[in-house]
């Protein structure tokens, strides 16, 4: 309100004139919106998460996009609130209308969703950074675990020697509601050769069939939302294609390919309307990558031919999104099994226009985002999550290219 503090009058026009001004500003409140430096641990380059929303520092309730900047973290493994190195204060003008809803970004928010992963048996491998980043984004976690890895995966879990992997970016540690016994390579139990069912790491272990976990899932749970393949397995992987035999080659497509048309197949009638699929693939699926044997290249071109295909079926007959992450590689116990992990390491940060090592946790927050609304129209697609190797055409560490004057990495 307007108060006069003097016996002169004031005109009419500059009174309406000042009432006008005094409302105006009236209506400006500054908000206070906080961005962190992050902490010396590596931060992802590509698809980096950040999160936002009614977040507050310590308090990372989304995961969102780094459009606005709001409670900006690293997420990253083994997050404590001491790794906050310093906070700078953003001010922000905004009218009194907007001043009651805080800053908004674009929140990849599953909170009462749930999701199966397929292919979780220790702490470092893409499946474990997926349900990891589902489980930030607010999704329940179930995970599917090969049988003979079992007691050990869930006696981890029970001893905490995966708590430092737990640990998501508010400081909880993910819960995963349930660990299902897994054999991909069986449909049901008729397929089940005796001497599997008794081999003693199977001992102990049942309903573990792809269509009994399935049955299994839906009559604890219901239903699911999401699907992720991550699993595969070629026993002759470290042999050239010419010295696989017929048994290693169609073991490496039954495991690695056909594994996920009968995850699929089965999860199909309990998959909620809307849900997502995901699957991981290689770029030997349709490069050349010698040492990549056993047939698993022809398995990950089979999962992404067969991606295409069952995102037009799920689509049409459940409106499910069916996609593949064609990932880099990454020092997981899984990969050191083709024996030259290392090497493609360094040759992809040489060569890659972004010169980094991957992280499992930008694959787990490109698995969030395909996962969310935000995909809502992304389906039968091969996204490539490499720092860009896949669009190279040349190995630009050769000694050919010695005196080309290539840009290189200046941080």
């Amino acid at each position: 309100m307007l108060v006069s503090l003097c016996r002169f009058r004031v005109p009419s026009a500059i009174l309406r004139t000042l009432k006008m001004t005094t409302t105006s500003f009236s209506g400006l409140q500054f908000a206070m919106s906080r961005s962190c430096i992050p902490s010396s641990q590596k931060i992802a380059d590509a698809g980096a998460v950040v999160l936002g929303g009614k977040s507050k520092i310590g308090s990372w309730n989304k995961l969102a996009s780094a459009c606005h900047i709001a409670s900006v973290q690293p997420f990253g493994r083994g997050f404590t609130s001491s790794s906050i190195k310093s906070v700078k204060s953003v001010t922000k003008a905004m009218t009194e209308s907007s001043a009651q809803s805080a800053v908004s970004g674009l929140p990849i928010n599953l909170k009462g969703k749930r999701a199966f992963i397929a292919g979780v048996a220790d702490d470092n491998g893409y499946g474990w950074a997926i349900a990891k980043s589902l489980a930030a984004a607010g999704a329940e976690i179930l995970v599917g675990t090969w049988v003979p890895a079992l007691n050990i995966f869930e006696s981890s879990l029970r001893r905490g020697k995966f708590d430092e992997s737990r640990v998501l970016p508010d400081g909880s540690l993910m819960e995963i509601t349930k660990v299902y016994p897994l054999d991909a390579v069986f449909d049901n139990l008729d397929d089940v050769p005796e001497d599997i069912k008794a081999n003693k790491r199977y001992a102990g272990s049942s309903k573990w069939t792809v269509q009994e976990v399935a049955e299994s899932v839906k009559e604890d749970f219901g239903s699911i939302d999401i699907l992720v393949h991550s699993l595969a397995n070629g026993p002759e992987v470290t042999k050239p294609l010419l010295e696989t035999s017929r048994k290693g080659y169609l073991a490496a497509i039954s495991a690695s390919s056909y594994s996920y048309v009968s995850l699929l197949k089965h999860f199909l009638p309990i998959l909620n309307p809307g849900g997502s699929s995901i699957s991981l693939t290689y770029i030997a699926s349709e490069r050349i990558i010698p040492g990549y044997g056993g047939g698993m290249s022809s398995a990950k071109a089979a999962l992404e031919s067969d991606t295409r295909v069952l995102a037009f079926e799920a689509g049409r007959k459940r409106k499910i999104r069916v996609n593949t992450i064609s990932a880099g590689p990454l020092r997981s116990r899984a990969a050191k099994a083709i024996g030259f992990i290392d090497m493609m390491i360094d040759y992809s940060s040489a060569n890659a226009p972004l010169q980094k090592e991957l992280s499992a946790e930008e694959v787990g927050n490109t698995a969030a985002f395909l996962a969310s609304p935000l995909a809502s129209a992304i389906t039968g697609t091969v996204l490539y999550v490499d720092n860009g190797l896949n669009a190279m055409g040349v190995g630009v560490d050769s000694p050919i290219f010695k005196d080309l004057d290539i840009p290189k990495d200046q941080h």
